[in-house]
């Protein structure tokens, strides 16, 4: 009788947490401004990532401004001091929200004292199996959102604990909610085993539409 071989066992740090999630939402933001029409899809470019082809922005202005929201998402990721992002899409004309995307943060506060957790490659395999699973649903929104038939802009908001330090470039600002009716979809979630992701959108909808 042969023996199982053991599955190979390796280990994930906070750091190494925080980078596959704000690298997620790198992702999961770019897709969202590309599947909603909020910049022309020649801003796009296609890159394959999660072992699925993802349309990022060309824009240079726009990848400087993701790149130092997500920077500065990390460092207070690295402290734990994260409980949420939120994609909002509002009217350009009216700026009412009309589309928020929530990523709820939650950590596991045994895993964060410890220096590192065990992770498997199971592990692994499942957390892009998951990851995969929200990119596509984002991508599928186009077949269950309102068509957005105005020009549109976006915000990010990140909720913090209330020790978290501020820059002095960030300001604080109001929820942004729907005004008016509106629909929640749940989207799916992924865990790296020391944080847990969990989307949403809400959509206003028209009397017309409802």
């Amino acid at each position: 009788m042969s023996a199982m071989t053991p599955e190979k066992t390796g280990l994930i740090t906070l750091r190494g947490s925080t980078d596959t999630v704000v690298e997620f939402f790198g992702y999961a933001i770019n897709s969202i401004l590309y599947q909603r029409g909020v910049y022309p899809p020649e801003n796009f470019t296609s890159v394959a990532k999660y072992g699925l082809s993802i349309l990022v922005t060309k824009d240079k202005g726009l990848q400087e401004y993701l790149g130092e929201v997500l920077k500065q998402l990390r460092g207070w990721m690295m402290v734990s001091q994260v409980k949420k992002l939120v994609v909002v899409v509002a009217s350009q004309v009216t700026e009412e929200t009309l589309e928020r995307w929530t990523f709820d943060v939650q950590v596991n506060d045994g895993a964060t004292t410890a220096l590192a957790i065990p992770q498997t490659q199971a592990d692994k395999v499942r957390e892009q199996k998951e990851i995969q699973a929200i990119i596509r649903q984002i991508t599928a929104s186009v077949t269950f959102l309102p068509l957005l038939d105005e020009p549109c802009a976006f915000d990010l908001l990140i909720y913090t604990d209330r020790g978290a330090e501020v820059p002095l470039a960030w300001a604080e600002s109001d929820p942004k909610y729907i005004v008016g009716e509106s629909e929640e979809v749940k989207l799916r979630s992924f865990t790296t085993k020391i944080h847990k992701v969990d989307g949403a959108v809400a959509y206003r909808y028209s009397e017309a539409g409802a």
